[in-house]
């Protein structure tokens, strides 16, 4: 039995919390401000794990030449505050990782911002920048913003039908709010479904008619990306890995690493972690002490976090992830509607 279950009780108390400011919200007696150009929220129920940043990152590559991108993140886990545009001088704990992973994936062709308060960073962005599109990331929860389309995300092998209510469980609110997302995507697919979890998806989640379920799976590029150099996977097939992940569900990953690599060593921290020194120590004796051909591997966002620190650079790899989705030409289509339309 998962330990969490025995708090179960306490999540009743979430759930009035949390309905009770959902309910406010629909009935307009909680303010909603609404803005005059196309807004993209991509988002999860739970608390993380969903694979939210490479489905922003298809987004932003559908999206970026057909009107003035940008994005708008909380920019979780930086040591600034207030509304922030990311730059070249931009450090991550300036502007958060998952931004600074935007940045350096996309750079000059979208712009990058972040603000606690998503309606002060959109009113920010239309004030000194002049958008035409702007993509959310990780607002699902923030109903003082009203996004004119909503794309929830919930992970294969933990759906949120299946999830209970913090702290017993990791959904931030009910599972009835699923009913506002235009999109459900889920997330972290195996390479095939079986027909009867396919079926399982479609009988719990009760799509609303105006609701469309799509299937995504990860797919991993076949070179590490190093400061330096690059590695192509003939090349890394054979090391010895220390992998290092600080994001809510590794597991894929790890999957992924125990598959293509001869040994792996997990060293596993919190999402969003900032390391401290006495743990990039720890990293780097692990590494010093890894007999053979070796590499530190991590994530494309841990490597945001984990860029500047000298001892671990040269050594130091992270893995690409793009998402496939199970219907790219109907999913691209309803997106470019929406924004050709708005």
């Amino acid at each position: 039995m998962n330990w969490r279950r025995l708090l179960l009780p306490f999540s009743g108390i979430y759930w009035g919390i949390t309905t009770i400011r959902n309910v406010f919200y629909d009935l307009g007696l909680m303010r909603t401000t609404s803005f005059d150009l196309p807004i993209i929220n991509v988002g999860n129920l739970s608390v993380g794990g969903t694979g939210k940043s490479p489905h922003v990152m298809y987004l932003i590559d559908l999206l970026k030449d057909e009107k003035m991108t940008c994005t708008l993140s909380r920019g979780y886990g930086r040591k600034t505050s207030g509304f922030r545009i990311a730059n070249y001088d931009s450090k991550v704990f300036d502007i958060g990782d998952e931004p600074m992973q935007f940045f350096r994936r996309f750079k000059n062709k979208i712009l990058i911002s972040v603000c606690e308060s998503r309606v002060l960073g959109v009113q920010n962005l239309l004030k000194h920048y002049y958008p035409e599109l702007i993509i959310l990331d990780d607002a699902f929860q923030h109903r003082q913003i009203k996004a004119g389309f909503n794309i929830l995300l919930t992970d294969y092998n933990q759906p949120f039908f299946e999830d209970f209510l913090l702290p017993g469980g990791d959904l931030r609110e009910s599972r009835a709010g699923a009913k506002r997302a235009d999109i459900i995507i889920v997330t972290k697919c195996p390479d095939s479904i079986p027909n009867e979890r396919f079926q399982v998806f479609q009988d719990k989640i009760k799509l609303k008619e105006n609701q469309q379920l799509f299937f995504s799976r990860i797919i991993y590029d076949n070179q590490l990306i190093g400061a330096t150099h690059n590695l192509q996977q003939t090349e890394w097939i054979n090391k010895n890995v220390i992998l290092v992940t600080g994001i809510a569900n590794p597991t894929s990953l790890v999957n992924f690493a125990e598959a293509n690599f001869k040994n792996v060593l997990h060293l596993m921290y919190p999402d969003h972690h900032n390391f401290k020194d006495v743990e990039i120590d720890y990293i780097r004796k692990r590494f010093d002490e890894t007999e053979g051909d070796k590499i530190i591997l991590t994530t494309e966002k841990d490597y945001m976090r984990l860029l500047e620190e000298g001892s671990l650079k040269d050594n130091m790899y992270y893995l690409p992830i793009r998402i496939e989705l199970n219907d790219k030409e109907k999913f691209n289509q309803t997106i470019l509607e929406y924004v050709r339309t708005h």
